[in-house]
Formats: structure tokens, C-alpha cells, sequence
């Protein structure tokens, strides 16, 4: 690893704030005491603080003469689940709600980069810190570019990080192209006339209808997506009934379909409303619809993916960078930024023996990588705003 000293000493500091956050968390758009930390200590570092983007948004802008401007991002908002972990001494003090992905650190870590870049020499550019609240389901990166954010704050490239407790701790991934993949969501009601179970030729039968659904769903992606292409149809809720010897009058399906291509996130919905249509009209039903179209697909723009990778094996070292990376299936409001300008996503391994995953009710930041996610943001900024070669 090589980590400034500068940095490395700031590892207790930053484990405090992160440690802070997370018995603090706030969900999504509530961000008010985790807005307020930020723009203090931000002002204390120097620089000029915006607040009030988006709700609880706050961007830190540090100004160094002419060059080009970058945008480095951390989100900040944390999950409506409860933390199972009570001897945890910086446990969440807010029952229901819990940092459970790492916004907690990523918020620690771009802090962490602040206070070294202020002292960083030879920087000729603009440098804005974003800290966005509600990434987790609500878009709060596609609020922001639609209330003005780059015009507010231009910028020539944006940057994410997130924790990756998939891979080992020190090691980063980024890769051009698709990072991760597209989120959206269905609603299928089926509706017709029940009947008393022991006379099912009385009804129509939409427990039997919506079980053929789920079946044919399954078909688009197994016969109608190329095989070296990848897409997600999961039937994730079933609705229908409330005893035995009845059969429903209505069902209600819902679930996910998720795509690295945009041209194949229109094809899955077009393939699922028309699969739905068929499935309703055969059984008699009437069908009610509704497709929500959340997050696009993120995609590292490859010049920026380029300096990504630069500024991580400047860290953690040439061995410990995958640019083969698979993307994952998994969705990040970060790519509302990636579509309005160049930029790149990377993940930071954060693995550890025994440690719970991302969104589970036992996970806790590694405050381990701390110091190396500081540094990297250190370098990206760096490498753009120096116009180093990559």
C-alpha cells in the first residue's frame, strides 16, 4: 500500500466520524444531522460549502486556479432495516435504521480526502465534493441533475467509490463499460371472477394464471437475450387468497428486471407487458399494469475508467487491481451522473473472515480501508487536476 503519512494519521480520526455516522443513520431524504457533520467539518478544512441540494445534499469546492474540475462523490443516506449486532459499541442508536451498504464510511473516507487535498501542492483546478443523500431506492443523484447540480457546480468528470465486501480488503476493481447493472420495477394485478375451490369451472382461476406468468417470464431471459449478454426478470412478490376452499378474485404479482444495456432494459419491458397481456388475455383476466423505470445501467466512461484504475494501482499496487472485473447485477444511483458527463465507478475491497455482506442486518464498515479509499480519492483528484498522464 502506498498511503501518505498525512492520511495514514488521519485513520483514528476518520474511524470516529465514521463510527459516528453510523450510530446516527438517517435514511433517505432525512440526511439533516449527517448534512450538518459534513458541512461543518468541511468548512473547518477551507472550503466554500453548499448545502441544502436536493434537501440535505452538501457539495465542499476547492478552488486552485485555472485546469479542469472534477466531482468526487460519496453517498450518504442509510437503510430502513434494523441492526442486529447489540454489542457493537457504535451500534445504530435509531431502531429501524441502520448504515448497512458503507455510506457511513464513504462518507469518512471522502472527509478524510478533503482535509488532505487543502494541503496538497501543485493542484490547477476545481475540485467538488459531493455528499448525496438518498441513494438507496429514491434517486437522489437523478434529483440533483435535474434541480441544476452540474450547472451549479461544472464539473469535466465525476467519480464514485463504493465498499465491496466481495472482494479482499485492498484490492479495487474498475473496468470500462458497464459496473453495475439497470433497476426496474413491475406491478402485474390479475383480476377475474372467483369461485368456491371444489368448483374451479365456476371462476377463472388467477393462482393458476399467475403461476403460469412467473413460468413464462423466466423465458425471456433464458430464449430471449443473447446468452453473452446479461439480464435479471425476478418475480419477487405473489399476492393472492386469504383461505383454503377459495379461490381469489385477484392476484398481484410484482418484482425486478435489471439489464447492463439500455437497449435491453426497453426490451425487458416491452417482452414483460406483452408476456402479462398474453397470459391475461388466454385466462380470461382483466390485467392492470404498471412499470417503474428506476436506475439506469452505470457505465464508466473508458478515459475516466482509465484514471480510475491509474489512481488505484497507485495505491494499492499493479497486483492488487481488476479490470476484468464482471459487473454486478446490483443497481447505484450513480449512473444519473455517468449519463449527463464522463466519469467512472469503482469498488474497494473490503472482505474480511466472518463479515456479513452489503445490506444484511449484521454488516459494519471495514474501517480498515479507510486510509486507502482517502488515498484514492486523493489520486483521482490528482490525476485529473494535474493532467498527469494515465
Amino acid at each position: 500500500m502506498n498511503i501518505d503519512p498525512f492520511l495514514q494519521g488521519l485513520v483514528p480520526e476518520m474511524t470516529a466520524w465514521r463510527q459516528d455516522f453510523h450510530a446516527h443513520p438517517e435514511i433517505a431524504w432525512e440526511e439533516r444531522r449527517s448534512s450538518a457533520c459534513i458541512t461543518q467539518l468541511l468548512t473547518e478544512f477551507g472550503y466554500e460549502v453548499t448545502t441544502g441540494l436536493a434537501g440535505t445534499g452538501v457539495v465542499g469546492t476547492l478552488r486552485r486556479g485555472g485546469g479542469k474540475s472534477v466531482m468526487l462523490r460519496a453517498d450518504m443516506d442509510a437503510l430502513a432495516m434494523t441492526e442486529a449486532a447489540p454489542e457493537r459499541p457504535h451500534r445504530s442508536l435509531h431502531p429501524g435504521c441502520m448504515h448497512g451498504c458503507g455510506h457511513d464510511g464513504h462518507m469518512a473516507m471522502l472527509l478524510g480526502a478533503a482535509k488532505a487535498l487543502v494541503r496538497e501542492p501543485g493542484l490547477s483546478g476545481t475540485i467538488h465534493l459531493l455528499f448525496q443523500p438518498a441513494e438507496e431506492n429514491e434517486a437522489g443523484a437523478r434529483r440533483l441533475v435535474e434541480e441544476g447540480l452540474f450547472q451549479r457546480f461544472p464539473s469535466d468528470a465525476v467519480f464514485g467509490l463504493h465498499n465491496w465486501p466481495g472482494l479482499p480488503a485492498g484490492v479495487m476493481a474498475v473496468r470500462p463499460g458497464p459496473m453495475m447493472a439497470s433497476c426496474d420495477l413491475f406491478e402485474i394485478g390479475l383480476s377475474g371472477k372467483g369461485a368456491h375451490a371444489a368448483m374451479p369451472h365456476l371462476g377463472q382461476d388467477v393462482v393458476l394464471a399467475a403461476a403460469q406468468l412467473v413460468s413464462a417470464l423466466q423465458a425471456i431471459v433464458a430464449r430471449q437475450i443473447d446468452p453473452l449478454d446479461s439480464a435479471v426478470v425476478s418475480v419477487t412478490q405473489i399476492e393472492a387468497g386469504s383461505t383454503w376452499n377459495v379461490m381469489p378474485a385477484s392476484a398481484l404479482l410484482r418484482g425486478t428486471a435489471r439489464a447492463l444495456k439500455a437497449e435491453t432494459r426497453a426490451f425487458l419491458a416491452q417482452r414483460i407487458e406483452e408476456i402479462a397481456s398474453t397470459q391475461a388475455q388466454a385466462a380470461g383476466l382483466h390485467l392492470s399494469w404498471r412499470y417503474d423505470q428506476r436506475y439506469p445501467p452505470t457505465v464508466n466512461s473508458r478515459a475516466e475508467a482509465l484514471i480510475a484504475r491509474e489512481a488505484a494501482a497507485l495505491v494499492v499496487g499493479e497486483a492488487h487491481v481488476q479490470d476484468d472485473v464482471a459487473p454486478s447485477m446490483g443497481a447505484e444511483d450513480f449512473a444519473f451522473l455517468l449519463a449527463e458527463r464522463p466519469g467512472a465507478y469503482a469498488w474497494l475491497g473490503a472482505g474480511k473472515a466472518g463479515a456479513a455482506g452489503l445490506h444484511n442486518e449484521s454488516y459494519d464498515f471495514n474501517d480498515a480501508i479507510l486510509a486507502i479509499g482517502a488515498q484514492w480519492w486523493v489520486r483521482v483528484a490528482k490525476l485529473v487536476c494535474r493532467n498527469e498522464p494515465v
